[in-house]
């Protein structure tokens, strides 16, 4: 996929604490990247992710993490953490990733992560919001599958 292809990315510098003893980042640390950079794409649209959590009990449960590693990311590097919702369901949001070197066209890993909206009473699903159908919606445009 093309970075062009992304609305939002979310930069980050890799810290000390992140690498392992090849002096990468280790891989664990990935996951971290792209939630980080979910927490601010939420952020961005604008939606009030925790605001929804406390006034409907509802919250998302991670049913799918992939990351998929292309090139090593160094210690004290500047990367770009690209995010797109790239399909609606009735209760579930699926996110691509990328993660690129900043102001670079190197691709250094690709992710998908998908998200089920629940009940945090019986943990079972539940419709997504509206408001946060509308807005992803608003936001992504023609490249969103529903």
């Amino acid at each position: 996929m093309a970075r062009s292809e992304f609305r939002f990315s979310w930069p980050l510098r890799v810290r000390y604490s992140e690498i392992d003893g090849q002096m990468v980042v280790f891989n664990a640390h990935y996951l971290t990247y792209f939630d980080i950079a979910i927490t601010e794409y939420f952020r961005s649209l604008p939606y009030d992710y925790m605001g929804q959590v406390a006034s409907t009990g509802e919250d998302f449960h991670t049913v799918r993490a992939l990351v998929e590693f292309q090139q090593p990311i160094l210690f004290d590097e500047d990367i770009d953490v690209h995010v797109r919702t790239a399909r609606l369901g009735r209760t579930s949001l699926t996110f691509l990733i990328e993660i690129h070197g900043t102001g670079a066209d190197d691709l250094r890993a690709t992710g998908e992560v998908v998200w089920v909206n629940t009940d945090q009473k019986t943990h079972t699903p539940a419709p997504l919001a509206q408001e946060l159908v509308d807005k992803l919606g608003a936001f992504e445009g023609e490249n969103l599958e529903r």
